[in-house]
């Protein structure tokens, strides 16, 4: 009986620990942007939403990032949500930006015609 309590006291710290730092975490880092101020803030407000919407799915949120950014500034827009990944791309000027949102989840967003 007292193993089992410990465990579970165990489980419930890892599993505070793993929010609190989820929670600290929790605003968009724009790493590197060279596009103008309106469009870098309209991006990173579309990828923060579209991260909430699909926290489980890197693919579908990647998918509604450049859907949106087609619409709205004209495309052929690129984007990439996930954790781990290097990149090296050709881009247009004033059209890439490069965040993280949730501490690990790193978006890419470029334009390249």
């Amino acid at each position: 009986m007292a193993e089992e309590m410990k465990k579970e006291e165990a489980q419930s710290t890892e599993t505070a620990g793993a929010y609190d730092y989820k929670r600290l975490h929790n605003y968009p880092l724009v790493k590197y942007s060279d596009m103008n101020e309106e469009m870098r803030m309209e991006a990173m407000e579309l990828c923060v939403t579209a991260c909430e919407k699909h926290p489980t799915s890197n693919e579908l949120a990647a998918k509604l990032v450049k859907e949106s950014m087609d619409k709205k500034f004209g495309g052929p827009w690129h984007a990439v949500v996930g954790e781990g990944y290097s990149f090296e791309l050709t881009y247009n000027l004033k059209n890439i930006m490069y965040m993280y949102f949730g501490g690990t989840l790193a978006v890419c967003v470029w334009k390249c015609s």
